[in-house]
């Protein structure tokens, strides 16, 4: 367990969630509003899709899911700090979560909130009881297991909870704080294996897809490269700059996922992306979503503690009413959100 210090916000994960968040919009447009895959003609798959597929598909998912886990394991510490009945306030707000999921699957099917709080009732929370090393050995199993057997997306996100939550059992938190070769170390060996499956993925033919482990295979390793270069990065001057765009979009995770779904509802009735390839379009949709919630976001939290969704997700988990401005007591964390 880590000491109150050790559980202050960690900016950099605030980061890599709003670096995810960005590579998960590109995705949502596309689902959100049916676009399809391939041309008219011969069934080959739109060469810009073909690129976001290898890119982009399946590559921050398992970065968000990863970050769940682990957040859910800071919250635990804290919460145990504050209240003798620390699952009891963990289940409410996954349950609270569960809600806020069911209101969004309205009308973004397949959406994320519902299937993570169902998968943290039923799988994180009995396994916060755990050792660590068996969390962690399932946590393995059920991520490079699936991957090889069943495919990616929401099959990956008990995995990936786990492994998050291991995550922090086992350091995590102190080795982005005070070490970077582990993460150079991890980069070095991630982006050539992230590179040769990624090209495995564009050779394979897009139906083939359907029935080969290549893709959640190539999308973790990208997961790994992307989210290990990106902390290297964070530690250079340009990435104090990143830092500042993209922690308050993590920050507010929450609530820029469930607004981008209304922004994307909103431009679609114009765009009309629906049955179409027309992705460079879509690449001017979530750059144009991108600016904005990070304006907003960055506004936002330079007044209030918590996003708008965040907070109500907060009185709720806590049942009272949470100040938006002033700092609660030592030893909380959140959720998504590691507090400062």
């Amino acid at each position: 367990m880590y000491d109150v210090a050790a559980r202050e916000r960690i900016h950099e994960l605030d980061a890599v969630r709003g670096f995810a968040l960005c590579g998960i919009l590109v995705v949502d447009i596309w689902q959100i509003t049916d676009m399809t895959a391939t041309v008219p003609s011969g069934g080959a798959m739109d060469p810009v899709r073909h690129v976001l597929s290898v890119v982009v598909e399946e590559r921050f998912f398992p970065i968000f899911s990863f970050l769940f886990g682990l957040s859910f394991a800071l919250f635990l510490d804290g919460a145990a700090e504050r209240t003798a009945r620390p699952r009891v306030v963990l289940a409410r707000k996954l349950v609270a979560l569960g809600a806020l999921g069911l209101v969004h699957q309205l009308f973004q099917p397949g959406e994320a909130l519902l299937p993570y709080a169902v998968v943290g009732l039923v799988i994180l929370l009995p396994a916060s009881a755990l050792p660590s090393w068996l969390v962690l050995v399932a946590g393995l199993v059920g991520t490079v297991g699936v991957a090889l057997t069943l495919g990616g997306g929401l099959a990956l996100v008990p995995g990936l909870f786990l492994l998050g939550s291991a995550a922090e059992r086992f350091g995590l938190v102190d080795v982005l704080r005070g070490r970077t070769w582990p993460i150079a170390a991890v980069f070095v060996i991630a982006v050539p294996a992230a590179i040769a499956t990624a090209v495995w993925q564009w050779r394979t033919p897009y139906l083939e897809l359907w029935t080969s482990s290549i893709e959640p295979i190539a999308g973790l390793l990208g997961a790994v490269a992307y989210a290990t270069g990106l902390l290297l990065v964070l530690r250079t001057g340009f990435g104090e700059v990143l830092t500042e765009v993209l922690e308050p979009m993590g920050r507010m995770a929450l609530t820029n996922y469930v607004s981008a779904t209304v922004l994307i509802l909103l431009a679609e009735e114009r765009l009309h992306l629906g049955g179409t390839t027309r992705y460079p379009a879509l690449l001017g949709l979530a750059a144009a979503i991108l600016v904005l919630q990070a304006f907003v976001s960055y506004l936002w939290m330079h007044w209030l503690r918590y996003g708008p969704l965040e907070w109500v997700w907060r009185c709720v988990t806590w049942w009272r009413i949470v100040p938006i401005r002033e700092p609660e007591p030592e030893g909380v964390a959140s959720i998504g959100l590691p507090r400062r």
